[in-house]
């Protein structure tokens, strides 16, 4: 049985851990030891682990797990829309420490928060690994490593009906968390290494048919469907992969 590390066990975090803890070992990272105590009457093993935005006085110690594990996702955010250059360094500097120079297959969650809006479809190559700073600077450590630009992520309570939103008429890039874990696991299976892809569904519907759809309200959408949309076709082609939720419209069924 594999063992695969979850840096950042979140909303997304668990829900990976769930899918795959029946054919992987699953080690995590939380910010609480209550959290950790919890994961860890659950079988799973997990450790408390803060990768704070400013420069240690001490080394970060290392993982002591890390050399055993198979498989490293890391999902602590690395994009640099929600910090300044300096501290997204320290921030994976102390990453680096803690996992030291690993060498298995590793994953990035990263978001198609990096693609600027504009009102046109967007590809991998529109904004290359080199022009986001996080992205860069765990390639440089870790260049096998596996970056998914993952859209906002919808399933089971997160859905676009319970939110109030802007541009009603514009596209939603979205992924449902089922599938952004389908993507992992293939990935894993097949030995991936060193990708890019967008993970989002491949249908865009607007805002407003997403919400009238999830209120089962008739679609009355009408005008041209605005905004960018971030295209996951690089991924559909080199893996094969089919989602099960393809539109967004109907991740709440």
């Amino acid at each position: 049985m594999k063992k695969i590390g979850i840096i950042g066990y979140g909303w997304l975090g668990e829900r990976m851990a769930t899918a795959m803890s029946d054919r992987y070992r699953i080690y995590a990272t939380t910010t609480t030891q209550d959290k950790a105590d919890e994961l860890n009457a659950k079988g799973f093993h997990a450790v408390v682990a803060h990768f704070m935005d400013y420069q240690l006085a001490e080394p970060y110690p290392e993982w002591e797990e890390i050399q055993n594990l198979d498989v490293l996702i890391i999902t602590i955010p690395v994009s640099g829309r929600s910090c300044c250059v300096s501290s997204l360094y320290n921030r994976i500097q102390n990453l680096s420490l803690f996992i030291g120079d690993f060498k298995g297959q590793m994953f990035l969650m990263s978001s198609t928060g990096v693609y600027p809006d504009v009102p046109e479809e967007v590809t991998e190559e529109d904004v290359p690994v080199e022009k986001v700073s996080g992205e860069r600077l765990v390639r440089n450590t870790y260049p096998q490593v596996n970056i998914l630009r993952l859209g906002g992520l919808m399933g089971d309570d997160r859905l676009l009906k319970n939110y109030t939103v802007s541009n009603p008429d514009f596209a939603v890039n979205h992924i449902h968390y089922a599938d952004s874990c389908r993507v992992i696991s293939e990935m894993i299976e097949k030995g991936t290494k060193g990708k890019l892809y967008n993970v989002t569904a491949p249908m865009h519907p607007s805002k407003n048919q997403v919400i009238q759809a999830q209120k089962n309200l008739p679609d009355t959408e009408a005008g041209e469907i605005q905004g960018k949309k971030v295209m996951s076709s690089k991924l559909i082609s080199e893996l094969d992969f089919v989602f099960q939720y393809p539109d967004p419209r109907y991740f709440h069924l």
